[in-house]
């Protein structure tokens, strides 16, 4: 690995998940350089998912885009990644991520694998990645997405609320800030 490559590895930022139909994952940072589970991942994913995520029907990921991803400096910019734990072996089933705007504003952006989907592993790796990025002292979160992707709004609904949405050319942008818990 090069020096380049090498910062201090936030290790507070792993966690172990059982979700709700008792599937086991782990969420961890992603180490600086490391492409490996931004690869495995992508290769997993269906064509819609791929072009719901990335704006753009791409049947592989260009080097620049996981270049941008693995850029991280655990402050300014940060990716989790999911890792399935059922059957002894974990490979990758979602990415979240974030990277500073400016000094109040984070663009966070995720991603899970299909036969994963709609069983709280994005909101997971949502809660977490916002908890991240509030630790950090960014409180204000803008996303980025196809106007027709059901699923984000609805996860970004039980997640934050909205301060301001854009829409442009069938692209969404909503800024958000984190839901904050009702006392009853």
């Amino acid at each position: 690995m090069s020096l380049s490559c090498w910062l201090a590895y936030p290790d507070d930022l792993g966690a172990d998940v059982t979700l709700p139909n008792h599937r086991r994952l782990r969420i961890r940072a992603l180490r600086r350089c490391e492409e490996g589970p931004i690869r495995e991942l992508y290769a997993h994913l269906s064509p819609r998912t791929r072009y719901m995520r990335f704006l753009s029907p791409m049947p592989t990921l260009p080097d620049s885009v996981v270049r941008l991803l693995v850029r991280v400096d655990y402050h300014r910019s940060l990716a989790l990644v999911a890792e399935a734990r059922d059957e002894g072996d974990s490979a990758v089933i979602g990415l979240a991520s974030f990277g500073a705007v400016d000094d109040r504003n984070v663009e966070v952006a995720l991603v899970v694998r299909d036969d994963w989907q709609q069983q709280r592993v994005g909101t997971e790796l949502a809660r977490r990645v916002i908890d991240a990025a509030e630790s950090r002292g960014f409180h204000r979160f803008i996303a980025t997405f196809r106007s027709e992707n059901v699923a984000i709004r609805r996860l970004l609904a039980g997640v934050g609320d909205i301060v301001s949405a854009q829409v442009s050319g069938g692209i969404s942008e909503l800024a958000f800030v984190r839901r904050q818990e009702r006392v009853h």
